[in-house]
């Protein structure tokens, strides 16, 4: 593995991340277009607008999701919602940092950004997005700042109310009980288990999101003391730090499907392999990914879902306001819907996304909370106490340098 630097992991770092992992957030000056102080007067302005979301649109149940949310805003508050259909997370950072070098302060392509991680702690350090705006939204008031706190700390930064949450995630193992019956729930287990079954297991080609965060949860197991994962990498001991990581997949991948020498390019490629009975174990972070494949048909009744015993990587997504979006007022109507209960319900049903909510619950008025609570039971859903096993996010920097030595060592 080539030697990690600051060099390299500047260099590593996707287009217009590094100065943001690297570098403190700094305030942005505020806007001289911003939105009315008053919630009324943001609904007013924001009625007639059009909100440009880039959103990923690598799933079809999530853009029929925000298909539904176009309809809301529009029947409700007379705004125009347009999906921006993108298939890599970091493109719109990357649209605005162009746009900022440009001097495009006002009149941007973007209204309204999906957004977490790396990305995230990139446009802040580089001034790129509007606000605070979160805690303005009237729906905020039902977030789950304290048992649910990566919806206050992206990977480990806080967000200042710079981006809103909208959806929880966690790594969430799939299996078919019938064909395994007794699934390996350890990082370690997880090792034994391949040996015994060679070739019906793999992971996504970091790269992926999904697939750094492999890298990230054996690291969390393994590493000798996780507290550094909270910090920034530190260069000179990177690669002592992660020696286990490595060991690890060494002796891992001559035992993976197609011996290690190929790879899923992404998570739904990875599900696929579960759904054609090429893998016995699949994994992603929508921990109803699997229930909701059932319901299509796609996977055995008999499938089912859990986390590892010693907890999983768990955090929110989020949406943000680009600095110089042309719609800000309609942006903030959007992101307060995303925050209704009926909105979060919804998103939560595995018959339609099956994403968890970012609410408290106990915050909610009996009606409101019903609408969870109806929700029906699913056995390919893991229980209550497999998501509560929770590991954090490590800094941002993390992902960056991981995903470049793992393809340094294993893609060259």
């Amino acid at each position: 593995m080539a030697p990690l630097t600051r060099r390299t992991l500047l260099a590593a770092a996707p287009a217009g991340a590094a100065a943001g992992v690297l570098a403190a957030c700094r305030p942005a000056s505020p806007a001289a277009d911003a939105p009315p102080l008053d919630w009324p007067g943001v609904e007013r302005a924001a009625r007639g607008q059009t909100v440009r979301w880039s959103a990923w649109a690598g799933d079809q149940k999530i853009n029929a999701f925000i298909e539904w949310v176009g309809q809301e805003v529009s029947a409700a508050h007379g705004i125009r919602l347009e999906h921006l259909k993108t298939d890599d997370p970091s493109s719109g950072v990357t649209r605005l940092r162009a746009d900022k070098t440009a001097g495009r302060s006002d009149g941007g392509a973007i209204d309204l950004l999906w957004i977490n991680g790396e990305n995230f702690a990139a446009a802040r350090a580089q001034n790129l997005l509007y606000g605070p705006f979160a805690e303005r939204l009237p729906n905020f008031r039902f977030v789950d700042r304290i048992g649910k706190p990566s919806t206050v700390r992206d990977f480990t930064l806080p967000t200042d109310g710079y981006e809103s949450p909208w959806g929880m995630a966690q790594i969430t193992f799939f299996h078919d009980a019938a064909r395994l019956p007794a699934p390996p729930r350890s990082v370690p287990a997880l090792l034994d288990w391949a040996k015994t079954r060679r070739g019906r297991f793999t992971y996504p080609a970091p790269g992926d999101f999904v697939g750094v965060s492999f890298l990230k949860q054996v690291l969390s197991e393994l590493i000798a003391d996780r507290a550094v994962l909270a910090a920034p990498v530190e260069p000179a001991r990177f690669a002592a730090q992660t020696a286990p990581l490595w060991a690890y997949l060494d002796a891992l991948h001559p035992h993976l499907w197609r011996s290690g020498r190929a790879f899923p390019p992404d998570y739904p490629g990875l599900m696929r392999l579960l759904e054609d009975t090429e893998v016995d174990l699949a994994f992603a972070f929508n921990p109803a990914e699997a229930a909701t494949a059932v319901a299509a048909g796609r996977l055995p009744t008999t499938t089912r879902a859990f986390t590892f015993e010693g907890g999983t990587i768990a955090n929110t997504h989020f949406v943000a306001i680009p600095f110089n979006a042309t719609a800000k007022a309609a942006a903030m109507v959007v992101a307060n819907v995303l925050l209704s209960p009926r909105a979060q319900a919804r998103k939560a049903d595995p018959a339609i996304w099956g994403d968890p909510t970012v609410l408290a619950l106990d915050s909610l008025a009996p009606a409101e909370r019903a609408a969870f609570d109806t929700l029906a039971a699913n056995a390919a859903l893991p229980s209550a106490g497999d998501l509560a096993r929770t590991l954090p996010e490590p800094h941002p920097t993390w992902h960056i340098a991981l995903g470049q030595a793992w393809r340094a060592r294993y893609a060259a």
